[in-house]
């Protein structure tokens, strides 16, 4: 018996949306249709027309469920799959009927916690409060949710449930691990995006008979690719929490496969580069420290004149940064907001705040700020206890005219051997460039910085294991301050067992 072929498997699927044909060969015998049923009366245009068949109303509900748990097209082909109707035969529904469906999941889950839950959300709705705060309700109770980030080729933030942090949002690509494109519009992007998935021209099970497949493309087929990892996740390790099983998820996903031109200039930096991938069946991590980068809502959703970027409950925020298209920012700060830290940036409209979230279970952090000085002068703060590790660095300043910072000059060069300039373009008399720091092999990057000397720094972020800067020189001659430019990166790693 394989790791996967487990007899009395504690996880269970759950898929909102349309119904099932429960009898086609691929999920005969492994799907449960829920009494459960809110939806909307379909929308005719006249009484003359013919309405849709039964059947019509599972064409979408049963090609997913094959891709979760199908014998051949399957990922996790031996889970049980819940389905609940929230979606009429048109694929529309209601706010209300996919808050109760959530509302539904939540109590199940309580009254009996032993049990696994992911549940796999294919539906996208305007942004709405509603849905985001059941779907936190329902992850902080123990279950995975899944779902699509939409395709509208637009940024995910602006729907739900994509744009809850606590749910994992897929977008698409096509078998090239390359954008999704479905006529004029495409995959959704953005800071809310966790992963990629395959989503073009999928195979899988087609209500019309038993035995029928068709090709179906979109966000939702990727998100169903990527419930049935969670699935097989969890079956391996019943016991990793939501925060472990996302950050296990990223880590074993291809980075870097994605041409990210396709997406809007502004949307490159905070779109993650990642493909999902199967993880081994051992998923051995050994003394592996695992991070990701969280980065603040869009400044449309912002409700205070910080950008705020907050981490998992589980896990702890170690580094703190923030990054502005204009270049126009005022660094960043960790702050405390109802007991909890978060990363705090400042400047104009367009700055975020990046934070780098970590699974440390046995960590105790404290923050601790320096007082201030004045321009020109250097200020300094320290962790008070020896047996302390500083993880994270970060300067807030506060200046009058954004933008325009003192010059001064470093007195040494950080990071010397591993900075790397690449110029990324020129317009009006600025050159960008982009300056990157990584860590060795066996590191994880807990922090990243950068700090403006001669050029207008627009900010820094990390990106895997890599901290990466981008700044502007202004000097119209063509010549560069590289010299100036200092980035930060720090790297951390568990110490193993036994050794001093």
């Amino acid at each position: 018996m394989s790791l996967w072929e487990e007899r009395d498997n504690p996880v269970e699927v759950y898929l909102l949306g349309t119904g099932i044909q429960p009898n086609h060969m691929e999920i005969e015998g492994r799907i449960n249709i829920s009494n459960f049923e809110r939806v909307p009366e379909e929308e005719w245009q006249s009484t003359s027309a013919p309405r849709t068949q039964e059947d019509n109303c599972e064409s979408h509900g049963t090609h997913l469920a094959s891709l979760v748990n199908g014998q051949s097209v399957g990922v996790a082909k031996d889970i049980k799959i819940h389905s609940l109707r929230v979606l009429n035969c048109q694929g529309k529904g209601t706010v209300s009927g996919i808050v109760m469906g959530l509302e539904f999941l939540w109590k199940k889950l309580v009254s009996n916690p032993s049990k696994r839950m992911v549940v796999l959300l294919p539906l996208v709705s305007g942004y709405s409060q509603s849905i985001n705060n059941a779907c936190k309700r329902l992850a902080r109770a123990g279950a995975v949710l899944v779902a699509a980030a939409g395709n509208f080729q637009s940024n995910a933030c602006a729907y739900s449930p994509a744009s809850s942090p606590e749910v994992i949002t897929v977008g698409a690509v096509n078998f090239l691990d390359q954008h999704f494109t479905l006529g004029p519009l495409g995959t959704n992007y953005g800071s809310c995006v966790d992963i990629f998935a395959p989503g073009k021209s999928i195979v899988s099970a087609d209500k019309d008979c038993t035995i029928c497949y068709v090709r179906k493309s979109g966000t939702a087929q990727a998100a169903a690719y990527v419930a049935g990892i969670a699935a097989l996740m969890l079956t391996a390790q019943p016991n990793l929490t939501v925060a472990e099983l996302r950050q296990r998820l990223l880590h074993y996903a291809i980075s870097n496969a994605i041409d990210d031109t396709w997406f809007p200039v502004e949307q490159r930096v905070n779109t993650p580069n990642l493909v999902a991938a199967l993880p081994p069946s051992t998923q051995d991590t050994g003394e592996q420290m695992f991070c990701r980068t969280v980065w603040s809502e869009p400044r449309g959703l912002r409700l205070t004149h910080a950008a705020e970027a907050h981490c998992d409950p589980e896990e702890e925020l170690l580094g703190c940064s923030s990054f502005s298209q204009s270049g126009k920012r005022q660094g960043e700060r960790v702050g405390i907001l109802g007991n909890r830290p978060v990363c705090l940036a400042f400047g104009d409209s367009q700055v975020s705040a990046v934070a780098r979230c970590c699974l440390l279970p046995r960590a105790n952090c404290s923050v601790h700020t320096a007082a201030p000085a004045l321009v020109g002068l250097k200020t300094y703060t320290h962790c008070p206890d020896p047996d302390q590790v500083l993880t994270g660095c970060s300067s807030h300043w506060e200046v009058e005219n954004l933008g325009v910072f003192p010059h001064t000059t470093p007195k040494r060069v950080y990071n010397e051997e591993v900075q790397a300039f690449k110029p990324l373009g020129e317009g009006e008399g600025l050159r960008l460039w982009e300056v990157t720091v990584s860590c060795d092999a066996g590191w994880t990057l807990t922090s990243c910085n950068a700090h403006p000397e001669n050029s207008v720094t627009l900010g820094a972020f990390p990106v895997d294991y890599t901290c990466v800067a981008k700044h502007q020189d202004p000097d119209e001659t063509g010549r560069t301050s590289k010299e100036f430019v200092i980035v930060i990166a720090i790297c951390c790693r568990i110490q193993p067992s036994g050794q001093a």
